[in-house]
């Protein structure tokens, strides 16, 4: 899907300000059991239909409204993913200017995911 330029001028601008992972290093980091929250920030219709294993979801539109009293730590480790990383990037960059310290986007989103051949859940 070709997205506008006006929306990705804003993504690539959110980018330079954030960290993003690949997939395989989410991948990695659930095999190794280590201690993170993988939101899923793509909308519900999205999220009923198949999602990352061990993943949570607050979509796009509603999570810098319930981000506070979910994970009211903001030293939590937390990567965001979406279809294909943009909306994750943009949300990540809005959390980090509320304050969360160890937020990513993981690059790719479900696109790469699935296209990886890892696991997905309903």
């Amino acid at each position: 899907m070709a997205h506008a330029a006006g929306i990705m001028a804003l993504v690539d601008d959110a980018k330079q300000r954030i960290q993003e992972v690949s997939v395989t290093d989410v991948k990695d980091m659930q095999e190794q059991q280590k201690d993170f929250i993988l939101i899923d920030t793509r909308e519900e219709s999205e999220w009923n239909m198949h999602h990352l294993p061990q993943a949570s979801h607050m979509s796009r539109g509603v999570l810098e409204f319930k981000i506070e009293q979910a994970i009211p730590n903001k030293d939590t480790d937390i990567i965001l993913y979406c279809g294909g990383g943009y909306r994750s990037a943009l949300a990540a960059d809005n959390l980090q200017k509320m304050g969360y310290k160890n937020v990513a986007s993981m690059a790719g989103g479900y696109r790469d995911w699935q296209q990886a051949g890892y696991e997905l859940t309903s």
